[in-house]
């Protein structure tokens, strides 16, 4: 019994069209990861380069630092340094280490790798970034808070960025439902935003400083996670 050409040749052409679709799916995520981590860069680079000649984003800064100071109460304030807290070192800290017991606990090393490249290394970078720029925090008669260190760009709202960001990111690649995934991501976007607003309501830092946070924050996010489906991938 002979077999015809066309079926001697069908396994293969249904091997590579199954192929397709997962390296289309690779470069369609490396496409938009370069689009992603250009934008930030070419964000935070504009904000840095205002933020050190002193161009007009600066005094916005000061129209916008003036506004929420006239406009302080004790009931608001005592809720901005309630969400405040959300961004601090010591609650970002205890939590980043609770979860990356959680993931090695169950083996998920991938993402251990990812949460030990993303928060200590974006908070380093932040380090590096204020003493580098050493842009000076608000200064009001009579001041909410006092701090002595530099204020661009602001280091709660990175933190905040960088590990309520990654753990959005973390959800919407697994395997939950989509509704599960838009509250996540949603909800990421409300404690950054609002981690954000308190510390420059709270006078420690200018607008720009938020902004160039966050745009500092998605770049390193977006890096890492590059880097690590290249590593996983290989």
């Amino acid at each position: 019994m002979k077999i015809s050409p066309r079926s001697n040749s069908s396994r293969p052409v249904a091997i590579r069209s199954a192929r397709w679709p997962r390296k289309g799916l690779i470069g369609l995520r490396f496409t938009v990861s370069m689009l992603v981590l250009i934008a930030a860069c070419g964000i935070f680079g504009d904000i840095t380069e205002d933020v050190v000649t002193g161009d007009s984003t600066v005094k916005t800064d000061f129209v916008v630092a003036n506004f929420f100071y006239e406009r302080t109460t004790p009931t608001i304030t005592a809720t901005m340094k309630a969400l405040s807290f959300f961004g601090s070192i010591g609650f970002l800290t205890s939590a980043a280490a609770l979860f990356a017991i959680h993931l090695g606990w169950r083996r998920k090393w991938h993402d251990l790798l990812l949460l030990l490249s993303v928060v200590p290394g974006g908070m380093l970078f932040n380090v590096i970034v204020k003493h580098i720029v050493g842009r000076h925090r608000p200064i009001f008669e009579n001041p909410l808070l006092t701090l002595k260190s530099y204020s661009f760009p602001s280091g709660h709202t990175m933190g905040a960025t960088l590990f309520y960001g990654l753990l959005a990111v973390l959800v919407v690649l697994s395997g939950c439902r989509w509704p599960s995934k838009v509250f996540t991501v949603f909800s990421a976007i409300l404690i950054i935003s609002l981690v954000g607003f308190s510390r420059i309501y709270l006078g420690v830092h200018y607008l720009s400083d938020v902004l160039g946070a966050i745009a500092a924050s998605v770049a390193w996010l977006t890096l890492c996670l590059s880097a690590g489906d290249a590593l996983s991938r290989r």
